[in-house]
Order: structure tokens, then sequence, then C-alpha cells
């Protein structure tokens, strides 16, 4: 079996002789105080070892639920947001087609993404498309009161019911909540919906091996057992026993850290194949919103090469040196193509001819590396065998255990996001929203003393 590999040596060439290595024993401290549960946030350590965890039966009562879905929608939305849909985007835009939308194959339900927004013309046009529909909803929500979701959610449970009937749509309703509590867990309850448990002490960001992805990735047609045997790979090789120069993920850890305290506080995450996309989103959340608390944390962002070669490339290239660059190649493309020859090669690109694209794809790649260093940007490379089921498994569980042994480093408490209710309670002052009356009414006097 291959498994992802991680070469650090274009960014730790960056440091002093010896500053990565130096880090060992605080990469230890702080994988032992996961293991421990002695950590900030050591209630929401579930996801730690939740790939071995994962039982067969468990998995075919996912996989089950899924196949009634497939059977009975030509559609599936599923309705969440952050964490509730961005890692099940990642895994099914990585293994789909790329124009699944007009493909269209009729074996596979076209999977859609809602709840993450309050964009009324996306919602509109969305509404719109499943009009005639037979349409499945996924709703994903602890509390059932997410604004995003929970707006999303009654729009599209008005609509199936509809478009059903009643009986009909709670056979293709799904939630996905809390065990006892919230909205959404009382609704389920009270409409007879198919239900898994979002367990307590796993957080959103942490969430795509627990039903959260997993249900959807099934529904998608995607082998999820492969998923899980792929982290659970990355659980052994990133143990807490696995020596320092063979763990990855502790290495990734100590050397983001080391780059940090070197002034380096942006981290752009890079791919050169566009299926990849959602999962540099997915990554995003999960170091943002680990790390970025109590005024320090590293800024993850990302970008699309070739494609931002063409926008973002001079900056990088030229710009402040306070990046570091994180690319996921993938060695060997699913599809095979070859570039042809043409007679007048008014573009002089007949000296590609006979050449497969993803050559000239991975010589873009390396050149630009090569290009970054020179440039003074510190570049890690993370390497995927293949695009499947069971090397993303591999790169999600890497970077969760990574980051909550980064987060240790940084001591901040990774696994929460107090800042995240901070526009939520702005939101709500300003729409009236009972037992918001103070606020409501301070807000407003803010704005109008303002004006």
């Amino acid at each position: 079996m291959n498994y992802i590999k991680l070469d650090i040596t274009k960014a730790a060439c960056f440091l002093q002789e010896g500053a990565v290595k130096a880090f060992e024993p605080k990469v230890k401290a702080a994988q032992q105080a996961l293991e421990e549960g002695t950590c900030p946030g050591n209630d929401f350590l579930g996801w730690l070892h939740l790939p071995s965890s994962i039982t067969p039966a468990f998995l075919d009562e996912l996989q089950a639920c899924a196949n009634v879905l497939r059977e009975n929608c030509e559609a599936i939305v599923v309705a969440g947001i952050g964490g509730s849909y961005l890692g099940a985007r990642a895994v099914i835009e990585a293994l789909n087609n790329s124009f699944a939308w007009l493909v269209q194959d009729k074996k596979n339900p076209i999977i859609l993404f809602a709840g993450n927004n309050i964009g009324e013309d996306y919602l509109s046009e969305l509404t719109e498309y499943l009009k005639g529909k037979k349409f499945g909803v996924i709703n994903i929500s602890k509390s059932g009161t997410t604004t995003e979701t929970a707006l999303t959610f009654r729009l599209l449970k008005k609509q199936c019911e509809a478009q059903r009937g009643k009986e009909e749509a709670k056979k293709v309703i799904v939630a996905v909540t809390d065990a006892k509590k919230g909205a959404a867990r009382t609704c389920a309850d009270k409409e007879g919906y198919k239900s898994f448990i979002i367990p307590d002490n796993v957080g959103g960001r942490f969430s795509v091996l627990t039903p959260v992805g997993l249900l959807p990735i099934a529904c998608a047609g995607f082998d999820i057992k492969e998923l899980v045997a792929g982290a659970k790979d990355m659980e052994v090789c990133c143990g807490k026993d696995v020596p320092f120069e063979q763990n990855i993920a502790a290495q990734y850890a100590a050397l983001r850290n080391a780059l940090y305290q070197s002034g380096k506080k942006i981290e752009i995450m890079v791919n050169y194949q566009p299926k990849l996309h959602f999962m540099s989103e997915w990554w995003k959340q999960l170091y943002g919103e680990s790390e970025g608390k109590d005024k320090k944390g590293i800024f993850p962002a990302s970008v699309d090469f070739t494609t931002d070669l063409h926008s973002m490339g001079q900056w990088i290239q030229d710009g402040e040196r306070t990046i570091f660059e994180t690319v996921i190649s993938i060695e060997e493309p699913e599809k095979k193509l070859l570039f042809p020859e043409d007679e007048e090669n008014l573009d002089g690109l007949n000296f590609l001819a006979g050449k497969r694209v993803d050559e000239v794809n991975k010589m873009a790649e390396l050149g630009t590396r090569l290009a970054h260093v020179d440039g003074g940007v510190p570049n890690i490379r993370l390497t995927m065998p293949r695009l499947t089921e069971r090397y993303l498994g591999q790169v999600i569980y890497f970077f969760e255990i990574a980051c909550g042994i980064s987060g240790n480093l940084l001591e901040v408490n990774p696994f929460n996001q107090p800042g995240v209710e901070a526009y939520k309670k702005n939101m709500f002052a300003l729409l009236d929203k009972p037992g918001y009356e103070a606020d409501s009414k301070a807000i407003k006097e803010r704005l109008a003393s303002e004006k």
C-alpha cells in the first residue's frame, strides 16, 4: 500500500539548520496532550481516533440510507455550512466528473450544496432548478438554528413536501444532528426522518469522517469504506509513538510553526488540479478556525494553479516575503490525454506533440516551485499517488492531526471558535430577533450616531 508523502526540504532550507528538529520535544508534548486529553478544548477530541473506531456495520447503515436516496432522487441537496458541508464537498468535487452537471449519467444523482449562504438569488435559482425534480435533502446541523442552514432547510422542506407529498418526502429527507437536543433533532423526531448523530465530542471542521461527510459522499456514489481506511492509515502513520523523522504530521506542524516564528505569517495552499479546489476550502476552514485566535495564527489562503499564476502569481513571486506555500501534487491522474501535432503550428507548440497533458502540468509545477523558492518563498510539497478515496482519507486525517498539534504549539484552543459568534450577535440584533432587544437598541443607536 502506498501512502501520501511530505517533502519539507524546500522550506526547511529557509530556516537555521536544526530549527525544525528543535521543535521535536514541543511537538511530542503537544501530541501527548491530545492523546491524554490535557489540552484546551479536550472535550472535542472525538476525531482523534475516529477512523479506527468506525465499524463496518455503521458504514453499512450509512450506505443503506445513501442507497435509498440514490434510488429515489435525481438531485440531493446537502444543507449545511462550514464544517457541515466543506469536507463532503471537498471529497465529492475531487472524485467527481468535472462536468457532472452536464453529464448527468443517470447512475448518480446530482449533489447540490446550500445552507452555506443567504444569497436570495442563489436560493431562488436553486428552488427554481428543483421544480419538477425528484429531490431529497440531507439537513446537517447540530442545533438546527444556524441561520443560513435553517432558513434554507425550511425552504427545501416545504418544496419537497409540495412536490412529492408529505409521506414520500419523509423518505428522502435525512437529518444529521445532535443525539437529543436542538430544533433539528426535534423536527426529525416529529416528522419521522431517518437521522444520524453528530458526536458531541467532534467539532464541525473535524467532522468529515462522521455522517456529516460520509453520508453525502456515499450518496454521490463514492466508497466511504476506502475513505475511512485511508484515514486509518494515517492514524497509524502519525501516531504519538511514531518517531519524529517518520511522522509527517509532526514534521508539518513543526515546520509551519518554525516558519511562523521566522516571520512567515501566511500559508498558501496550492494545487495544480481543479478538482482539489474545495479541498483547499476545507483546509482553510480547518486551520483558520482552529488557529486564528488570541491575536495569533498563520493566515490560510489558497490558489488554483496554473490558473492563478496569471493573477496571484506576480504577488507570490515578488510581493512581501511573509508567505510560504504548501503544494498538493497528484503523481498520476485518472485520465490520459496526449497533446496533438498541428501542421501549421501557429501557436509554436509542436514541441509538445505526443506528450501527456499531465507532463506539461508537472513541468509547470516544478518550474513554479523553483521560481518561488528562488524568489524567497519556502515550499512544502504533499504528494498523493492518485486522486482516490483512500488517499483523500489519508490527506484528511493528516491535516486534522497536524492541526491539533499545531494549535497546541501555538498555545491556543484549536477546537473552539468564539470569534464566529460576534457577527451572529450583531445580525440577530439588527433583525430584531426576540431576546436581543437590548442589543438591538444599542446597535441601532450606534449606527445612528455614525451617520
